[in-house]
C-alpha cells in the first residue's frame, strides 16, 4: 500500500545527499627541500586551474581545489565510491620561507608549488678579495 505522501527511494536518496555536509578529500602531497627553498607536489585529479584556490596567509599555506567530474548527458550516477569532489589541505610554513614569492603550476592533475627561502636564509658565496 503506497501513500501518495510517501517519498520514493530516489527522493530520499536525493534529500540525504543534499543534507550531507560537503566532504573534502585530503590530497597526497610530497615535499622536497633544497638549499634555496621547498617544492610541494599535490595530487589533485580532476581539478583545473579555474577550480583551484591557493592562499598564503602569514605562515599558513592553504590549498582548496574543486574537481569537475563530467557526467555524460542524460546519465545519472547510481553508485560512486568518491562523492567528494573537493580537495583541501593546509600547512604551517617556516618563518624561513617567503610565501609572497610562491610560484604554482598545474599539469595533469599535479599541483607544483615552489616556495623560496627568504634572502637572509639562502646560502651565499663570499667573494675573496686580493690584499
Amino acid at each position: 500500500m503506497s501513500n501518495s505522501k510517501e517519498l520514493s527511494k530516489h527522493d530520499v536518496q536525493t534529500r540525504q545527499h543534499r543534507e550531507l555536509p560537503q566532504r573534502s578529500i585530503r590530497p597526497d602531497v610530497d615535499i622536497f627541500e633544497d638549499e634555496r627553498g621547498i617544492t610541494l607536489k599535490a595530487d589533485l585529479p580532476g581539478v583545473n586551474k579555474e577550480g583551484l584556490d591557493i592562499q598564503v596567509d602569514k605562515e599558513t599555506l592553504s590549498i582548496d581545489g574543486k574537481a569537475e567530474i563530467e557526467m555524460p548527458e542524460a546519465m545519472q550516477a547510481l553508485y560512486a565510491d568518491v562523492r567528494a569532489t573537493r580537495y583541501q589541505r593546509s600547512f604551517s610554513l617556516s618563518s624561513e620561507l617567503d610565501g609572497d614569492k610562491t610560484e604554482a603550476s598545474l599539469k595533469d592533475g599535479v599541483l607544483s608549488l615552489r616556495i623560496p627561502k627568504r634572502e637572509q636564509y639562502q646560502p651565499r658565496k663570499i667573494e675573496i678579495r686580493n690584499s
